[in-house]
């Protein structure tokens, strides 16, 4: 896997997935991270976007979450097609 490959969850367009890499930081905030499900090789689609671009709506292992901007940032992605 290259590099160039990889962008974070917030630079995906909806509709678009991605297979989570790492979830950058630590402590408290990592950790609810990690307890939604963004776990290295899982998938995250983005669903839509909010009335300002702020928060975003992705699912997880089923499971519907929000994500601020800032947040969506921490968490990196390598972009997968859909049939993947």
């Amino acid at each position: 896997m290259k590099e160039d490959d990889l962008v974070s969850l917030d630079a995906l367009e909806p509709g678009a997935s991605g297979a989570v890499v790492r979830v950058i930081g630590d402590g408290a905030f990592r950790r609810r991270l990690l307890e939604m499900g963004l776990i290295r090789g899982e998938r995250v689609s983005k669903v839509k976007l909010a009335p300002l671009a702020d928060p975003a709506e992705y699912v997880v292992k089923g499971a519907h979450v929000s994500l601020r901007r800032v947040e969506a940032q921490k968490v990196v992605v390598r972009a997968v097609l859909a049939e993947e």
